[in-house]
């Protein structure tokens, strides 16, 4: 099997290259020309990659809190503890301290993750081998409940920033994981739609950032075109665009798509998803406010196994089209490029 979802497994690697720029570092260079089984056998790989480098440099430590009876003071006395322990005839004192330890969350959930990716029936043999290697060198380490981990209020330091890349590959993996109360054991899906969708979005950003900066390509929030002093404008909807790109003295706003069905079927007849019409059309319409006619947009469906796929067009009134077009991603990256090359001469 060398694709997934109808897309190339190493196209999937080339798009998180994009997504995480350390991924284009040297140590990752060799997985590119490898092949893959599946998308869980692609990230065992590059977290076993990410890991091996991170242990060159050492694990992260940081001071953890510590509790312990012990005969001579260290750290903190623990005054309530103490006297429970004089009253129950031990004369030992409760101290509290902190250690430079190895033992923190982030080593916990590469631990863990790695633990995941043993038990997943897509990993190669010969990964899930170079996975264990790994575990002895956190024998110091416990495991955690990822179910519990709250992924957004990590924050990274100049001595954990390598964690980074790491930690949301592990969200990309653990979050895709269906965690069952069954005799505890883990229930383990395909690679999702909405893991997919992110990924495509942050792909395609990225692309235009890193080979045509000139664009200033973001994810920009569009103001309501609207009178805000006589407007309720807590109850209006953000609009945030995937990605916001400005191309001469055009604006080029593209909302990417990643569905099972990129078009929805109406009375035996097949139509753009009304949703993502008005979506993209109320992004256009609020920020060319003045009506000048320059600001365009697009949606970009990521191509599916459907025999008709979108790739039309609106002109509108005041000069402004919307675009509907398909990015084929199961096939040579090279065509992958060349595809988002003529996007832009649109």
């Amino acid at each position: 099997m060398t694709d997934d979802k109808g897309i190339l497994i190493k196209n999937i690697y080339y798009m998180l290259t994009y997504a995480f720029q350390e991924l284009r570092h040297n140590s990752y260079e060799k997985i590119a020309g490898e092949k893959f089984d599946g998308i869980y056998d692609l990230f065992a790989e590059i977290i076993c990659s990410g890991i091996s480098s991170q242990l060159k440099q050492g694990l992260h430590r940081r001071y953890v809190g510590q509790t312990d009876d012990m005969s001579t003071l260290r750290g903190r006395l623990d005054i309530s503890a103490t006297i429970r322990n004089y009253a129950n005839a031990r004369r030992i004192l409760s101290c509290e301290f902190d250690e430079y330890s190895e033992d923190n969350e982030f080593n916990r959930i590469l631990k863990s993750t790695i633990a995941l990716l043993i038990s997943h029936p897509d990993v190669a043999p010969a990964r899930k081998t170079s996975l264990r290697k790994l575990l002895p060198f956190f024998v110091n380490v416990g495991e955690c409940d990822l179910k519990r981990v709250r992924w957004n209020a990590f924050r990274f330091d100049r001595n954990s920033r390598t964690y980074q890349m790491l930690i949301y590959l592990c969200y990309f993996v653990v979050d895709n994981l269906l965690l069952t109360t069954d005799a505890g054991e883990y229930n383990m899906n395909t690679f999702s739609d909405e893991h997919m969708c992110r990924l495509y979005e942050k792909f395609v950003l990225e692309y235009y950032r890193r080979h045509h900066p000139e664009f200033k390509a973001c994810a920009r929030q569009i103001d309501w075109n609207i009178i805000r002093e006589e407007s309720s404008v807590n109850i209006l909807p953000i609009m945030q665009t995937d990605i916001f790109l400005t191309i001469g003295d055009r604006t080029l706003i593209i909302d990417t798509k990643y569905y099972a069905a990129s078009m929805a079927k109406n009375f035996d007849k097949l139509k753009i998803h009304s949703a993502n019409q008005y979506q993209i059309f109320s992004y256009v319409m609020n920020h060319d406010r003045n009506h000048t006619g320059k600001t365009d947009g697009m949606l970009l469906y990521a191509k599916t196994q459907e025999e008709i796929v979108p790739d039309n067009q609106a002109k509108f009134a005041d000069g402004n089209t919307i675009y509907y077009r398909t990015l084929d991603l199961n096939q040579d990256f090279e065509n992958i490029k060349s595809q988002l090359e003529a996007l832009v001469k649109l």
